[in-house]
């Protein structure tokens, strides 16, 4: 069984600048895209960047993942492969893969992790990934405590990676399939086209409409701030951020939070520790609400509930902040307690519950909790009809909060234990880390001298080490031994500096690669392998039939399947989230049997523009697919079933 008590806090990094203020603010581990095979296309970085993220994350000792978590076809494995001992040589410390044919690779012994395309709802599944040499393993989003603990107790040594906040897919992992079936942009290339977040009319078989044109599949926000504690009982111990498209405030504030709610069950538990150094010292308030989202669901982790989906809008309404009073031409009047400011991005829904919004010009509290709000556009009544007194507001965008955070808003700082002698022969300085490393530095002036007044030259010792600058240290704890002898504050400082960077150099020799972990055992694949196993490779073909797996068909993106397939099977229900959910309405059957026919678990058609699904239940596994014709003709290889 996994014992590892180190918690890993990994955030998403678009770019290496994000990547260093992930760091600062906490982040233990950042994930960021490659020159390549990045499941987020436009999310690519040169080679250049990730070395200067890896040399700065390493003084933490933080770690770097690169994704390398796409499909790739014959004529592409190489470059993969190439691409994989590039990030490898630039200090990479691990590559987050989907596709079995570059695991099957000549690739470098870098740490792997599996992707969560691969679609881990299972201990088997789990354990096999263990087996054929992944050392970390993110579950699926829509897995609960219970099965997470099943996971965690299957496992021998691979740590257990979860998405802890940000954006959700609908369909299990992301194995989407929607978008490359209508538009030949696959989500497992890194081109989903989001679909998902499409608005949709809902009708029965019949034809009867039961809602018209709503976000029926689009998810809120996840949030697991309030499930941290439980998390880490179920296994739990590298706690993913979503977002490698997000901007830097997103990832700042996020990562601030959720460094501060893991530190806080760290202080109060005896058994836990984080897996890098440092303290990150922040300068602002993080709150989760100030970030893009769509309202927040613990999603699957407790049990289902009603407030998962979003059918107003798939865009940042933004946080609730009060409602109008009064509109005159060109301003209106809002009751609100938070404070307003100019810029401001302010919204609203329509009466179609379609997400408008306005900027603020101008923003004077009139009284107290009544503010003016003057707009650029005018006049209100035309630009804004809808706008009535009661209607509530909300913000997406504080325009005070954006330029906070704009600024340099975090300092990380790794402690150190100093130890400060001196003698008649001279002064010797100690420093060590946490991790056992040791620097030392001496001074041997040609006259000690027994100082006038030794409490104020302990003060002046102790002031002038404390004095850490801009290096990454900074002094928890002094151990002054100095029988009385002047220290002169040139020696002293002279002696910190030469002790820090010698403590620079020490933690940059001893630093340690995460080791690869080995293949042990051969154990035979636990799922079915049809083209949702994304087989696009004829490596890929041959590590599943050395793992005893039937393939009866390749990659959708191959070209080769031309048929009405399921392109999302989903935990999310339609039919429960409009309440015409037989076991969640069992009561009003019992008591009146004829309503029954309305509950019955019947499929129904989801129209939006030319994409349309045939949405089908399994109530008995509480799932939902949604089945739709491939129409594209793209093809991005052909793949050989049979070996030749």
């Amino acid at each position: 069984m996994n014992k590892s008590q180190e918690l890993e806090l990994l955030a998403p990094a678009k770019n290496a600048d994000v990547g260093i203020e992930a760091i600062l603010h906490g982040a233990d581990a950042v994930y960021i895209g490659g020159p390549g095979f990045g499941a987020r296309v436009e999310a690519a970085n040169a080679f250049a960047d990730i070395k200067r993220l890896s040399d700065f994350a390493h003084r933490f000792d933080a770690r770097v993942y690169m994704t390398l978590n796409t499909i790739v076809n014959d004529s592409e494995r190489l470059e993969a492969v190439r691409l994989a001992w590039l990030a490898y040589e630039n200090g990479v410390d691990a590559l987050i893969v989907q596709d079995m044919g570059i695991l099957d690779s000549d690739l470098p012994p870098i740490q792997l992790h599996a992707s969560t395309q691969c679609d881990v709802r299972s201990p088997q599944k789990a354990r096999f990934l263990e087996s054929v040499g992944f050392s970390q393993v993110v579950l699926a989003r829509e897995m609960n405590f219970a099965a997470i603990r099943q996971c965690y107790e299957t496992l021998q040594s691979a740590r257990i990676e979860y998405f802890i906040h940000g954006a959700l897919c609908v369909s299990y992992s992301g194995q989407c399939y929607a978008s490359f079936a209508a538009t030949g942009r696959s989500a497992n290339r890194g081109a989903c086209a989001q679909l998902c977040r499409l608005p949709y009319s809902v009708y029965t078989e019949e034809g009867k409409e039961l809602i018209a044109d709503r976000h029926v599949l689009s998810l809120k926000d996840n949030n697991q701030t309030d499930n941290l504690s439980a998390l880490i009982d179920a296994g739990v111990r590298s706690f993913k951020i979503e977002g490698r498209l997000k901007d830097v405030s997103y990832v700042k504030n996020i990562t601030a939070h959720y460094r501060r709610a893991l530190d806080q069950i760290i202080a109060e538990r005896g058994d836990l520790k984080r897996s890098s150094d440092g303290v990150s010292y922040i300068n602002f308030e993080p709150d989760p609400r100030k970030s893009f989202n769509r309202g927040f669901t613990d999603y699957f982790t407790r049990e289902r509930h009603h407030d998962m989906a979003v059918f107003e809008t798939p865009k940042n309404s933004g946080e609730k902040i009060g409602q109008i009073v009064r509109i005159a031409s060109d301003a209106i009047e809002v009751k609100s307690e938070e404070e307003l400011h100019n810029a401001d991005g302010l919204t609203y829904l329509s009466r179609d519950k379609t997400l408008m919004g306005f900027a603020v010009n101008r923003a004077e509290e009139i009284d107290h909790g009544l503010w003016r709000l003057t707009l650029r556009e005018r006049p209100i009544s035309k630009k804004h009809p809808q706008l009535t007194p009661g209607t509530v507001l909300y913000r997406n965008r504080d325009q005070a909060w954006e330029e906070a955070l704009s600024k340099s808003t975090a300092k990380r700082l790794i402690g150190l234990n100093a130890f400060w002698s001196a003698s008649e022969k001279g002064f010797t300085l100690r420093l060590e880390d946490s991790r056992g490393n040791c620097a030392i530095a001496q001074a041997c002036p040609d006259n000690m001298q027994k100082a006038a007044r030794i409490e104020q030259n302990r003060i002046n010792i102790e002031k002038n080490l404390k004095k850490t600058g801009e290096t990454d240290f900074e002094l928890v704890r002094l151990t002054l031994n100095d029988e009385g002898y002047f220290a002169p504050a040139s020696i002293v400082n002279a002696m910190r500096r030469e002790a820090l960077e010698k403590m620079q150099k020490e933690r940059f020799d001893h630093f340690e690669r995460l080791p690869k972990a080995h293949v042990t055992e051969s154990l035979p694949y636990p799922d079915a392998v049809d083209f949702r196993a994304n087989v696009l490779n004829e490596q890929a073909v041959r590590f599943y039939k050395r793992h005893e797996a039937v393939i009866t068909e390749p990659a959708l993106e191959t070209g080769s399947v031309r048929r009405e397939v399921p392109v999302m099977l989903t935990k999310h229900c339609i039919r429960y989230a409009l309440g015409l959910c037989l076991k969640d309405n069992l009561d009003k059957v019992k008591a009146d049997p004829t309503l029954k026919s309305r509950y019955r678990p019947d499929p129904l058609i989801l129209k939006s523009g030319p994409n349309v699904y045939r949405a089908t239940f399994d109530c008995k596994k509480c799932e939902m697919t949604l089945t739709a014709r491939v129409k594209t003709d793209t093809s991005l290889g052909v793949v050989k079933l049979k070996e030749s």
